[in-house]
């Protein structure tokens, strides 16, 4: 006997639209039955009880769409959206704790690492909890990226099953971009290849405005008031593998826009000289005493031991030239603010000292870090497709 669904005897005169499944349940579909296997009646008082509307799975982008919602790369950020970015954040961390938890409710946010993390994904993760939403983290070692299935096939099993933001740290600069016009999907790039880590770039930025009050006089509260004046000032130089660190280009991208001098600082071997071009604003410093002189704030990187095969590098002669240790700091940047993305191998480029010392806000760093994921994240849930039209074809 055929099933089929009752409908409400008010509603017997709606169109229907039935889905046949034919077949033997084996492949087989070359003699279908005399009579349909099942009938399913689209009922319309159900479907429109529906909180979420049901995703479109097939041809429902345009080519190069980027959905509104997505933080790929700073470039794509306006100041105004840096501003909006800070002010939400600032908001979201000042509401009490259970309206906080209500502001995304059910809503369901994947988090897909091809590569390891501890900070940047556990502060997804709780930002996206401190917000009501639903996680689920794939992985690379625990899912069938192991067998061999390509990220756009995960990204549109993701989507599929009812992710509406997906997190990415991928070892391939671009990964992101192919999701997001593979998906539609609101895109958070957690780190993608050498190219850009564009939350580490705002929570820097949130670090260092906490750190740098708003002079005494100023008609708006720098950190929300962002314009192409609010770092001046401040120098900061970042130091050790600028070569392959998407933490010093995002930083590069986004710091000058809005006054600050950056400096790269290291070995030729890890800081080419074609760095510089990167922008406005960024300059090559090769001594670290020199540059320390001229800094308000220091930002330390590892030596990405992962990275370097086939560079040829001396890691004593390193230490020597590069490490920030407690005398070289109190003699030419007694000061400045130390910064570290994470994360740290104490006693190479930074010693637990200075770590540790009264002029690190590392553990700032962290803490803003899931303020900012948090705005991103609302951001994300909150845009619509439709107004992004324009934007898509100018990125």
């Amino acid at each position: 006997m055929p099933i089929q669904r009752k409908t409400p005897a008010k509603k017997t005169t709606r169109k229907t639209h039935p889905a046949r499944l034919i077949g033997d349940g084996a492949g087989s579909s070359s003699t279908p039955p005399k009579k349909p296997s099942l009938i399913l009646l689209e009922d319309s008082v159900v479907r429109s009880r529906n909180k979420f509307p049901t995703p479109q799975f097939h041809g429902a982008f345009p080519p190069g769409f980027l959905h509104p919602g997505s933080s790929i790369s700073v470039s794509h950020f306006t100041l105004q959206d840096v501003g909006r970015i800070l002010e939400e954040a600032a908001e979201l961390e000042a509401m009490p704790v259970f309206r906080r938890a209500q502001r995304f409710a059910k809503r369901r946010v994947a988090l897909l690492f091809y590569e390891s993390s501890t900070r940047t994904r556990t502060s997804f993760e709780l930002a996206a909890k401190s917000l009501g939403a639903d996680t689920v983290l794939v992985s690379a070692l625990s899912s069938s990226i192991e067998k061999g299935e390509s990220l756009k096939d995960t990204g549109i099993t993701l989507r599929s099953l009812g992710a509406e933001c997906i997190i990415l740290r991928h070892p391939n600069s671009g990964a992101p971009y192919l999701l997001g016009r593979a998906t539609g999907l609101p895109i958070l790039n957690a780190g993608d290849g050498s190219h850009e880590h564009p939350s580490q770039a705002l929570l820097d930025l949130r670090a260092i405005l906490a750190h740098f009050p708003a002079k005494k006089g100023e008609t708006a509260r720098r950190k929300h008031a962002i314009t192409d004046r609010t770092l001046d000032g401040i120098t900061v130089t970042i130091v050790g593998d600028i070569l392959h660190s998407r933490v010093a280009r995002s930083n590069a991208l986004l710091l000058p826009r809005l006054g600050a001098r950056v400096i790269f600082c290291g070995p030729e071997v890890l800081l080419p000289e074609y760095a510089a071009a990167i922008g406005t604003g960024v300059e090559i410093e090769r001594d670290f005493e020199r540059a320390l002189k001229q800094s308000n704030v220091v930002m330390m990187l590892r030596i990405q031991k992962e990275r370097l095969s086939g560079l040829e590098i001396d890691l004593e002669d390193y230490m020597e030239q590069y490490q920030l240790h407690m005398e070289r700091l109190a003699a030419y940047a007694p000061t400045a603010m130390i910064l570290h993305p994470g994360p740290m191998i104490r006693g190479l480029e930074i010693t637990s000292a200075v770590a540790d010392g009264p002029n690190s806000a590392v553990a700032e760093q962290v803490y803003h870090g899931s303020i900012i994921r948090m705005a991103l994240l609302a951001r994300a849930l909150d845009a619509k497709p439709g107004k992004n039209e324009r934007s898509s074809r100018s990125r």
